[in-house]
């Protein structure tokens, strides 16, 4: 892509509306733009970051065994009125009528329909367990929408679902999506710590809030320190390890304001161990049983031929809360650098360009077909512009490997530059070779 090309309208002036580093960042170089309170339009640099987050969020919801489908935005109200949610949800609860004058709602949550989906297909345990999940717009009325992506009336999430025949199965399945979040939030550069936290709405008495570290966050958290020493990685993909990785984690202190008592802290926490710090939730999951399954007669026949309530979980991820989260532990100093794996673009190309020197930018154009060739996703800034201002405008979209063609570049040699790291002269073989790896 050239970016003279790209609808990207990045504005010169801090927006006054926004009031935190990912809000500010994601309107000034025209990743979102507001719709109305709470309710954005997200532009093509700003998309295409959601959608790496997205398919990160499949490939590892898949490696579990987990399958996709997709559940529509729009309920009926008689789902959750049988589960018993449709008074207790609160105003949250966007509620409208269709032209028969039948109550419909706009989902925030899909306990009841995906209930409702499994009750009338699965009768036997045999078909036990499934895992499904589907990646869909949610709505939620807050209300006061703020922090932009970050607490919003629309947003994008993953929400998957588990159905098991006992208790003991479920938790297992429980594990499983532990263990699932835990590599995903690791692929996106993130390091986030599971929490014991309420269930709050949903119900159910086991739930982990996974939080990032930032100071912007809406969550205050006290936790020991040695919960950063544990490698998810070192757990294998069974039962026992499974079980084994939970444990492990669930017995170092780590909880958000709601279930915080200082003399536990105290108690549990050396002092010089102690964290007391912000963070942003990015991902939640709850154990609740037969909450939904019992009162919306979702019943299978056990290995006895007794009809019994099947046992279920839900699990949750904001893919578009995750770019705003990932831009709030990344952004520093007013230089945005992408991780690899969620960025735009892999490399961007800045050739030194004048009006009476169109050299740079011609071999800037052949090393971009090349890298294209190598199926590299590449953005050459082919505008006229002076180097300090493509900088600082390329600082802020945060590719983090630059090609500069200027100066320096000498015969076959170019200019290789990790964004907030120092340049080396490669070879464009080279330099393919690094951004392969």
């Amino acid at each position: 892509m050239y970016l003279s090309k790209l609808f990207i309208p990045i504005t010169k002036d801090l927006p006054t509306e926004a009031k935190i580093k990912s809000h500010q960042l994601m309107l000034r170089i025209g990743m979102i733009k507001q719709s109305s309170a709470g309710i954005y339009s997200w532009l093509p640099l700003g998309f295409k970051i959601m959608k790496k987050i997205e398919q990160i969020v499949r490939e590892e919801q898949n490696t579990i065994g987990a399958q996709e489908m997709l559940m529509p935005t729009i309920q009926s109200s008689e789902i959750w009125k049988e589960s018993g949610r449709y008074d207790d949800y609160g105003e949250e609860m966007l509620r409208i009528k269709d032209r028969q004058g039948r109550e419909m709602l706009y989902g925030p949550t899909n306990e009841e329909l995906i209930t409702d989906v499994f009750r009338s297909s699965v009768k036997s345990y045999k078909l036990l367990p499934q895992i499904l999940y589907h990646i869909q717009w949610k709505f939620r009325d807050e209300i006061r929408p703020r922090f932009g992506v970050m607490r919003c009336k629309e947003f994008f999430m993953k929400d998957a679902y588990s159905f098991d025949l006992s208790d003991e199965d479920a938790k297992k399945s429980y594990n499983k999506m532990f263990y699932s979040y835990l590599k995903t939030f690791n692929k996106m550069g993130l390091k986030a710590i599971p929490m014991s936290a309420d269930t709050g709405p949903i119900g159910g008495d086991l739930s982990h809030e996974f939080i990032i570290l930032a100071e912007t966050g809406e969550s205050k958290i006290f936790a020991d320190k040695n919960i950063f020493e544990i490698d998810p990685n070192k757990y294998e993909f069974n039962d026992n390890s499974l079980q084994k990785m939970r444990e492990d984690f669930t017995k170092i202190y780590a909880v958000t304001d709601e279930k915080y008592k200082q003399e536990d802290f105290n108690k549990h926490v050396k002092k010089e161990n102690q964290m007391i710090t912000k963070g942003i939730e990015v991902g939640h999951i709850f154990y609740f049983g037969d909450k939904y399954s019992k009162p919306m007669n979702c019943l299978i026949d056990d290995k006895d031929g007794k009809k019994t309530s099947v046992k279920m979980g839900s699990y949750g991820i904001g893919v578009s809360r995750l770019v705003g989260a990932i831009i709030e532990a990344n952004f520093n100093n007013d230089v945005m650098k992408w991780p690899k794996t969620v960025s735009p673009f892999d490399v961007v190309i800045l050739p030194s360009i004048s009006k009476n020197n169109k050299e740079n930018l011609e071999k800037a154009k052949k090393i971009y077909k090349e890298l294209i060739k190598q199926n590299i996703d590449v953005l050459l800034d082919d505008v006229d512009d002076n180097m300090s201002n493509k900088f600082k405008k390329h600082d802020l979209i945060g590719v983090p490997y630059q090609i500069i063609i200027g100066s320096k570049s000498e015969g076959d040699n170019l200019e290789f530059n990790e964004l907030n790291s120092k340049s080396e002269m490669l070879s464009l073989e080279k330099i393919i070779n690094k951004l392969k790896n």
